[in-house]
């Protein structure tokens, strides 16, 4: 097989094939939730009532299993009475695209259905603020503590059995403290991307300083550089690529957290919005808001890949996949 194929082992792509790539890993999941919205015979296990009949409890747009309809359709005929009709569908839980897709407009120009509620772009924006003072919390004490750890093994063997331990306790189980200790109110959100984030944090940057090549840190050494010159002139600059593309990876974790943490205390951001949306069945809503989460978070990894690329140039890997 040719060096430059589709398939070539660890070959860089060209910008036409990673942009066609790019477009099916998008279309091939969207093909396949096309199939299961419009065509009865992949997976429609209930019956949208068009026309009641003389079925007593049946009434126009109620949706039921298709067992229990066509008992009933059978029944009706039996009894020489006039049978129910209606047309496949799927359960009221899973919108067709084409419903989720107007929903993203719609989400932003219709008023919530509760008084006082948070129109969508409030709640996106309060969500975003519950992220940005999380992890900035996080890096803020997480990435000089990594940085520390995979340089002295001394600060690293102080640091790290713990952290190791501190990690496989999930962030939420803190829920309840964190609203004992800082209110009901964004505190313990934000406290809960930080535990969610900062363990993580410190292992996979002290893992990264590791990487760097010890003979960099013996020539600095040998011409004399000091403990703290070693870090800021010799450590930071020789893993700043990885260092940048790690913190692009932990910002995704923290998304992950954010739902979670949301909940602990008063519902507040877009979580509060999807909850809110589910209680009055408004499914397409919910998908739309979740769809648009992970459209924030690529958008924002895309934008910091694109600058990573202007800020490193001489980083061989960026690019690359």
């Amino acid at each position: 097989m040719s060096a430059t194929g589709w398939f070539a082992v660890r070959a860089p792509l060209s910008p036409r094939r990673k942009l066609i790539l790019g477009v099916v890993s998008f279309v091939l999941p969207l093909l396949l939730w096309c199939g299961v919205s419009y065509l009865p015979f992949v997976w429609h296990p209930q019956v949208l009532v068009t026309q009641a009949g003389d079925v007593e409890y049946f009434e126009p747009g109620m949706r039921m299993d298709r067992a229990v309809f066509d008992e009933e359709v059978v029944a009706m005929k039996e009894a020489g009475q006039i049978p129910p009709a209606g047309e496949p569908a799927n359960p009221v839980y899973l919108p067709a695209p084409h419903e989720v897709a107007r929903a993203f407009y719609t989400a932003f120009t219709t008023e919530p259905e509760q008084k006082d509620a948070p129109w969508l772009h409030e709640s996106l924006w309060h969500s975003m603020k519950i992220i940005f003072w999380g992890f900035l919390a996080s890096s803020l004490i997480g990435v000089p503590l990594g940085i520390l750890c995979g340089t002295y093994s001394a600060i690293a063997r102080v640091n790290e059995p713990f952290i190791e331990f501190f990690r496989y306790l999930p962030a939420p189980a803190f829920g309840a403290l964190a609203v004992a200790i800082l209110g009901i109110h964004d505190g313990p959100k934000i406290a809960i991307i930080f535990i969610g984030t900062f363990f993580q944090q410190v292992l996979v940057i002290s893992n990264t300083t590791r990487k760097l090549d010890f003979g960099l840190l013996e020539a600095a050494l040998t011409l004399g550089t000091k403990r703290l010159r070693l870090i800021t002139r010799v450590v930071i600059p020789g893993i700043l690529p990885d260092l940048y593309r790690d913190q692009r990876v932990l910002l995704g974790w923290a998304w992950t957290y954010l739902i979670v943490a949301e909940l602990i205390g008063t519902s507040s951001g877009i979580t509060f919005f999807i909850t809110q949306q589910a209680r009055y069945q408004h499914f397409d809503n919910v998908y739309a808001a979740i769809a648009m989460i992970g459209v924030i978070g690529l958008g924002i990894d895309l934008l910091l890949a694109w600058l990573g690329r202007h800020l490193f140039p001489w980083d061989r890997s960026q690019g690359k996949h």
